[in-house]
């Protein structure tokens, strides 16, 4: 018998100063906001890493933050993904990968997100792969139309490595898993960070997200949507359908 997946909602980042009020008390200062952040939720995407890769301290400080069972998702540096496209990246994949373990027990999935101009390139794609330690979960969100091919998922699976299944506007994915995980992204449902999603639609990711888990995958949701902390209220709703509190 194949044992249930879990299923882990959260966010993509925790620090936004317009959910102060919305979702942070009002008074409670920014050093505090993880702390109420991880009573509600116990996953989050690290999206800063993408702009700039904190250092091996800073992994550690927040491994040390995080409470018994939370999870960290990680966001790859863009260097990897946008200025090398997967090219030659051995030493800048280990430079990425080594501060990232600092987390230990408390990391997740680590994501790479492509550039939306960057064109299906299996060679490439398997090159990369190919460095991947295996004892790290990789997910791959692709942005530009041409890697929706089933080919492309066949060597992600290959390789034990994730699709990201998402809703970025101006493109039409798949919900397709492939690894050990489903892993998904709610960029905004009125467009780009934008938009509350509503039950129905939160509904139907809900009786996805459970038939995945019972295919034995741990299912990843992120919500992205973090204009006027629509993020917050929509993971929160996706948690009481799928009968994880709150």
């Amino acid at each position: 018998m194949i044992a249930r997946g879990e299923i882990r909602i959260g966010c993509s980042g925790w620090i936004y100063p317009h959910w102060r009020g919305r979702f942070y008390p009002a008074d409670l200062p920014q050093r505090c906001w993880f702390d109420h952040y991880a009573r509600h939720f116990d996953t989050v995407e690290i999206n800063n890493s993408f702009y700039r890769l904190p250092k091996l301290e800073t992994f550690a400080k927040w491994r040390d933050l995080a409470p018994e069972g939370f999870r960290y998702a990680v966001k790859a540096n863009r260097f990897l993904t946008q200025a090398k496209k997967l090219k030659d990246c051995a030493e800048p994949l280990e430079r990425n990968l080594t501060p990232v373990r600092a987390l230990g027990d408390a990391l997740g999935p680590v994501l790479y997100q492509l550039p939306p101009r960057f064109r299906a390139n299996l060679e490439r794609l398997e090159s990369f792969l190919m460095l991947l330690p295996r004892d790290m979960t990789h997910v791959f969100e692709f942005r530009e139309q041409s890697w929706m091919d089933p080919t492309v998922l066949a060597l992600l699976e290959r390789y034990g490595a994730g699709f990201c299944t998402h809703d970025m506007p101006g493109l039409d994915v798949p919900r397709w898993t492939s690894g050990t995980v489903a892993y998904v992204r709610f960029h905004g449902a009125a467009g780009k960070y934008h938009g509350r999603y509503g039950q129905p639609a939160l509904q139907d990711w809900a009786e996805w997200m459970e038939a995945q888990a019972r295919t034995g995958r741990t299912v990843w949701a992120y919500f992205n949507n973090d204009v006027e902390g629509q993020a917050i209220e929509d993971a929160l709703v996706l948690k009481r359908l799928l009968g994880l509190g709150e």
